[in-house]
């Protein structure tokens, strides 16, 4: 199959509104210090201007309210919205509520539970509720086969055990998504299962917001941080539960693997707005008898960035492709493929702007150091680096099969070529 990235002129018009947009209004708002109740009334009006031009909640289909766009599509706007951490809420589509949405209409599909629509989905995708995905613990991170928290049926409840960390958006969530055990006695691809569950539930102890490198003060505003939550006794209907019995691992990888695509697209659009201000500075600083962007480090620096970018860019495009043309199953190496390189690539060139800058770029006067910060997160999150390489090098070396040699004897190359070119030989020494 050959590739195709391109789109309709009337999308890329949508696309060119959207780079002036996040420039123009969702920037300026970066600079703002607002609580998470004056952020929310400063954005509404982007947002019903996102509306307007139909392009709220896009990862959904029409019927939920979304734009109906395959990945491509998806990817070319998560590239531009990548640009600002601001800009995904402003359009709808911000990690975890896009995943989390995606997940209900998938277990909707699976279930029938019609009444998930009315009471968790259309409610989310009006940003009246906002949600989290309750599934890493402290024991069960880059191993999910390890997960603890229990769910045991009593009658028409769950009932439910655990601890988790690392839940996203937990402290600000109305509700969370949470994977959890629910058979123990078979292995845990098929024993595990979502469940919806309020955080205003009893026994639903919200402990902290874990300082992290990104966010290093315990509670910060306008987002939720990555809570550490216990879950003691903790009593849902059992018509919360999202797709059916055992399905928990199948949901979390429909989940991840479109939530990967526009991770690495995010990472693009955060690259090339890096990249941008590397330039912008190498033309400007005069030192040393010369601007910046005379010195040949500098000229590397600029043109490995834009090599390293341009094939992360077109890797994570043909992955969204294939996606689009044969579902996430088939698209697993080009999702783990872009997962590891897409997160190196923005380290990488975030970390060659902040040397162009100087001190200017460590100093929180730009918002490098904070990008720089948040960017080592991309190798830990939706999988560490080392299980998507794993994931790959497997798929690969499948393809190959060992070369069955004799043991007492090892032929070397030139043995082997004199074998097969032995007539050739022999008229040459007859010629002599």
């Amino acid at each position: 199959m050959a590739w195709d990235f391109s789109t309709e002129p009337e999308f890329e018009s949508k696309l060119e509104w959207m780079r002036s947009f996040v420039r123009d209004e969702i920037f300026p708002l970066e600079t703002l210090d607002l609580s998470h109740e004056k952020f929310l009334e400063a954005v509404r009006p982007l947002q019903q201007q996102v509306k307007d031009k139909e392009l709220w909640a896009s990862h959904l289909p029409p019927e939920l309210g979304g734009g109906g766009f395959g990945q491509v599509k998806l990817g070319l706007m998560h590239e531009i919205l990548g640009q600002s951490s601001l800009a995904p809420f402003v359009f709808g589509n911000n990690a975890p509520d896009s995943g989390n949405a995606e997940l209900i209409a998938v277990g909707m599909e699976s279930s029938g539970r019609e009444e998930h629509r009315e009471k968790w989905l259309q409610p989310l995708l009006d940003g009246k509720l906002r949600s989290a995905f309750s599934m890493t613990e402290p024991g069960a991170g880059a191993d999910p086969t390890l997960l603890t928290t229990r769910a045991v049926r009593d009658g028409d409840e769950w009932v439910i055990n655990g601890h988790k960390w690392f839940t996203s958006n937990g402290s600000v969530a109305d509700f969370l998504c949470v994977m959890v055990v629910t058979n123990p006695d078979v292995h845990p691809y098929q024993g595990s299962s979502m469940i919806i569950v309020p955080t205003d539930t009893p026994g639903v102890d919200i402990v902290r917001d874990i300082p992290t490198m990104e966010h290093p003060e315990p509670h910060f505003g306008r987002y939720g941080g990555h809570s550490e939550i216990i879950y003691r006794d903790v009593r849902v209907p059992y018509e919360n539960l999202i797709g059916n019995e055992g399905e928990g691992f199948i949901l979390a990888q429909k989940r991840l693997g479109p939530g990967r695509i526009h991770h690495c697209m995010r990472w693009l659009g955060q690259s090339k707005r890096a990249f941008d201000m590397m330039c912008e500075r190498a033309v400007s600083r005069y030192t040393h008898g010369s601007t910046l962007a005379e010195k040949q480090t500098i000229q590397n620096w600029v043109a490995e960035s834009m090599a390293e970018m341009t094939a992360a860019r077109l890797m994570t495009l043909q992955a969204a492709w294939k996606m689009d043309q044969v579902g996430p199953a088939e698209a697993r190496v080009e999702i783990a493929l872009i997962k590891f390189y897409g997160a190196s690539v923005l380290y990488n060139v975030i970390d060659r702007a902040i040397q162009v800058h100087g001190s200017l770029g460590f100093s929180t006067d730009l918002p490098l150091e904070h990008m720089y910060r948040a960017a080592r997160a991309a190798r830990i999150y939706d999988g560490p680096d080392e299980v998507h390489k794993v994931t790959v090098a497997r798929k690969i070396l499948k393809e190959y099969k060992p070369v069955d040699v004799p043991t007492e004897h090892i032929p070397t190359r030139r043995d082997q070529a004199r074998a097969r070119f032995a007539h050739l030989l022999e008229e040459e020494t007859a010629n002599l």
